[in-house]
């Protein structure tokens, strides 16, 4: 019974066999083998494992959009939940219906674990969590002249 256990024990890699320790030992004092190491060689092997192909990683996609009304919302958290950052415009949308449009992404935003970040008036950028924001466009319009804004 108890060979079986350290059988088993040995198969999920849980306990080392000591008859195959005992003959791997055995193995390298009879046949030593000395490899020399060039530092050429070894900085090869070891940027083997991290090569990265760039044409693997998906094509990232930002959707624009302008709503007419809130109806218009649920599709653009749609965008979101496909990992997709979207654009939004409200110049088009009644003022009441834009607040109800940004509580809404807000609120999917949030629960995505995404960002929201407003571009200018009336224009925001909804991001997932698989985007990095980096920056802060309010900053540069606080600078800007009145012309731009």
């Amino acid at each position: 019974m108890a060979q079986f256990v350290n059988k088993m024990l040995t198969f999920f890699g849980l306990s080392d066999d000591p008859e195959e320790e005992f003959q791997q030992a055995a193995d390298a004092k009879a046949n030593p083998q000395v490899v020399p190491i060039n530092q050429e060689d070894a900085g090869a092997a070891s940027r083997k494992g991290t090569v990265v192909s760039l044409h693997a990683q998906k094509q990232v996609k930002v959707v624009l959009c302008e709503p007419q009304g809130y109806d218009d919302a649920a599709s653009i958290a749609d965008h979101l939940r496909n990992r997709r950052s979207v654009i939004v415009n409200l110049h088009k949308s009644p003022y009441e219906q834009a607040v109800r449009i940004i509580d809404f992404l807000s609120g999917t935003t949030y629960a995505l674990s995404g960002t929201m970040q407003k571009l200018g008036p009336q224009v925001f950028l909804y991001a997932p969590e698989n985007v990095d924001i980096q920056g802060s466009i309010s900053e540069i319009l606080g600078k800007a002249p009145e012309s731009f804004k």
